[in-house]
C-alpha cells in the first residue's frame, strides 16, 4: 500500500497496534519527505533558528558579548580598545538582531504551512469519522426498530442522524466572530 493512500483494510482482534505503528511511520515518512523537499534556503534558515534557539548560542554570545566589553572596556592590559564607544557592537548586534529575526519568521512561516496541512488532515478526518457514526448510528437505529426496541424512536435521533453540513458550522463560526468583533471584546 502506498503511504499516502487511505487504509481500507478491516480490522481483525488486534489489529489496533499494527494499525497505529502504521499511521505512525505514514506520517513519520511525510515529515521526513516534506524536510527533503524543502529547498536550501529553507533547511538554512532552519539550521539557524535552531541554533540560534539553543543554549550553545546563548553561552557563545556571552563569551563574545564579554570579551568584547572587556577588551574594549580597558580592562585587559596591554591590548587597547578599538571601539570604546561600543558603535561597533551595537552595529553589529542590531544587524545579527535584523538577520535572526527574518530567519525565524521564514522558519515560521513553514511551521505554519506544516500546521495548516495537519489542520487540513483533522478536518478530513473528523468529517469523515462524523460520517461514518451518523451511518452508524442510522445502522444502529434500524436494527433498533426491527427488534423493537422502543429507544430507536427517540425524536432526540432524528437531529443525531443528519450529517453534518461543513458550510453552515463555517458560517455560524464566522457570525459568531463577526459578532465578537462588533463587541470589541476580541473573543473574551
Amino acid at each position: 500500500m502506498k503511504p499516502d493512500s487511505p487504509s481500507t483494510e478491516t480490522l481483525g482482534p488486534g489489529d489496533f497496534t499494527s494499525v497505529l505503528e502504521r499511521n505512525i511511520n505514514i506520517l513519520r515518512e511525510r515529515r521526513q519527505r516534506d524536510e527533503s523537499q524543502a529547498g536550501l534556503q529553507d533547511r538554512l534558515a532552519e539550521a539557524i533558528t535552531r541554533f540560534s534557539g539553543s543554549m550553545v548560542f546563548v553561552y557563545l554570545h556571552l563569551a563574545l558579548v564579554g570579551a568584547w566589553t572587556l577588551l574594549n572596556a580597558g580592562l585587559l592590559p596591554g591590548i587597547a580598545p578599538f571601539d570604546p564607544t561600543f558603535v561597533i557592537l551595537a552595529t553589529i548586534a542590531s544587524v545579527e538582531a535584523i538577520f535572526l529575526s527574518t530567519f525565524v519568521l521564514i522558519s515560521q512561516n513553514r511551521a505554519a504551512a506544516a500546521a495548516d496541512r495537519r489542520a487540513e488532515l483533522d478536518l478530513q478526518t473528523n468529517l469523515l469519522s462524523e460520517h461514518e457514526i451518523t451511518r452508524l448510528l442510522s445502522l444502529t437505529r434500524a436494527i433498533a426498530q426491527r427488534l423493537g426496541v422502543d429507544e430507536a424512536h427517540d425524536p432526540s435521533l432524528d437531529e443525531l442522524e443528519q450529517h453534518v453540513a461543513p458550510e453552515k458550522v463555517l458560517e455560524k463560526l464566522a457570525q459568531d466572530e463577526n459578532e465578537t468583533d462588533t463587541r470589541g471584546d476580541g473573543g473574551r
